[in-house]
């Protein structure tokens, strides 16, 4: 449970300073852009291929990556569904950043963590990262690019989009050097490394940036459909997670990892993509700040609820 909170604290921190820095007028909304482009088209291609390169791939292709999978597409399905009687006159790139932020966990700068403290091994997420990067970012960038295009997202469009895209070319680049087993240069391998440790201190301290420059999280108009999403995203995702794990047969520590997973916050990638696409910006800020917070509970919760029934 020490896991848990330290990865939320280290967060926050980061989160903090962003705030204090705009609060001070030292950053203000053209840096929060600024440094999201960096994140977009930089540092978070970079930090993919080097966690990608890393990925065991033995250890990803599981009943957990179909578990992970499988509670995604429910989730994405049910916010779709809701969103088209409340949020009718909404367009494909604000349902595009609604269902991710419903569905798309923070598997990397929280999840890792939170893996190797409380799972007690970082593998635990590895196929939730798998799937997230390999499956669902290539997807959702190309119907991005396809919207912010104007364009119909035909397949062969989507293709094309889809592997223009950094976050999808890093993702890509860093499995085939797993896949073939290359052994990158030192020389080449030291500045990927260091332009990939930029991506999560950037996205959270413009994070930090737009909670101060922005209006307050979660009120107004939009308050309604912030808390649905943090709904699905924290309360009924891990309890599909829990529904599936069972039904593919996975108990004990195995089950306990889709579950925690599957209760982590949104993404702080998915407040990236708003900014990179003019698309729902409060709203992606929005859940990610408030199913963070919101997060701890329940996931202190499984964690207690699991060792007990382990003692039973």
């Amino acid at each position: 449970m020490v896991g848990v909170l330290e990865g939320f604290a280290t967060i926050a921190v980061i989160v903090a300073v962003g705030w204090f820095l705009a609060h001070r007028r030292i950053l203000d909304e053209s840096a929060q852009v600024n440094l999201s482009r960096l994140a977009f088209h930089v540092a978070s291609p970079a930090l993919l291929l080097t966690v990608m390169q890393r990925t065991s791939l033995d250890a990803v292709l599981s009943a957990n990556l179909v578990t992970s999978l499988i509670s995604f597409t429910a989730v994405v399905a049910v916010y779709l569904l809701v969103a088209r009687f409340r949020w009718a006159g909404e367009g494909l790139g604000s349902r595009l950043i609604g269902s991710l932020s419903a569905a798309y966990v923070n598997a990397g700068n929280l999840g890792i963590p939170i893996a190797l403290y409380v799972l007690g091994d970082v593998a635990w997420v590895a196929p939730t990262l798998l799937m997230q990067l390999l499956i669902i970012t290539p997807v959702y960038m190309a119907l991005f690019d396809s919207d912010a295009r104007g364009e119909r997202p035909t397949l062969l469009r989507s293709l094309r989009r889809m592997f223009s895209n950094p976050i999808t070319l890093g993702a890509v680049a860093g499995l085939l050097i797993a896949i073939f087993d290359i052994d990158l240069p030192r020389v080449v391998a030291a500045p990927i490394d260091l332009l990939g440790a930029m991506a999560v201190p950037s996205m959270l301290v413009a994070f930090g940036i737009s909670l101060r420059r922005g209006p307050r999280p979660a009120t107004g108009r939009g308050a309604e459909h912030v808390w649905t999403i943090v709904g699905l995203k924290i309360l009924v995702m891990p309890a599909i997670a829990l529904g599936v794990g069972l039904a593919l047969g996975l108990r004990g520590e195995a089950l306990f990892a889709v579950v925690v997973t599957a209760a982590l916050p949104t993404a702080q990638n998915i407040f990236t993509y708003a900014v990179r696409y003019r698309r729902e910006v409060n709203l992606a800020r929005d859940t990610v700040f408030v199913s963070t917070f919101a997060s701890v509970p329940v996931i202190l919760g499984i964690a207690a609820l699991f060792h007990w029934l382990a003692g039973v």
